[in-house]
């Protein structure tokens, strides 16, 4: 049982790689998610979540990540000055931004409609 699980693991990576990897070179993208903390990270996917966000963020050291809503994928974001909690956090949003390396640079988070 514990091999079979294992493999499912390594088999979930190595498609998450080949994925990560189409987008690897720094392109334009727009994804659909939340804005979690890192400390968190998938878990912190709903409306409830947006004060513990803060909080761990403000006063834990945790940073603010975006996780993609269809893969559950949590993605980095390099430049933390972009999330305004008020505006990104307790709902989903749309984010554009450039991927690189298993970093988001955010140029926008709006509402997701």
């Amino acid at each position: 049982m514990k091999r079979a699980i294992s493999m499912l693991g390594l088999l979930a990576m190595l498609v998450l790689a080949f994925g990560v990897s189409v987008n690897a070179a720094g392109r334009t993208m727009t994804l659909t998610g939340w804005i979690s903390d890192s400390h968190c990270g998938a878990k912190g996917m709903s409306a409830d979540h947006k004060s513990c966000a803060e909080t761990c963020v403000k006063t834990k050291g945790a940073k603010y990540v975006f996780v993609n809503a269809k893969t559950k994928h949590v993605i980095a974001i390099a430049n933390q000055d972009a999330v305004h909690p008020d505006e990104a956090l307790g709902h989903e949003v749309t984010v554009t931004g450039s991927y690189a390396k298993g970093v988001m640079t955010v140029d926008k988070i709006e509402p997701a409609s």
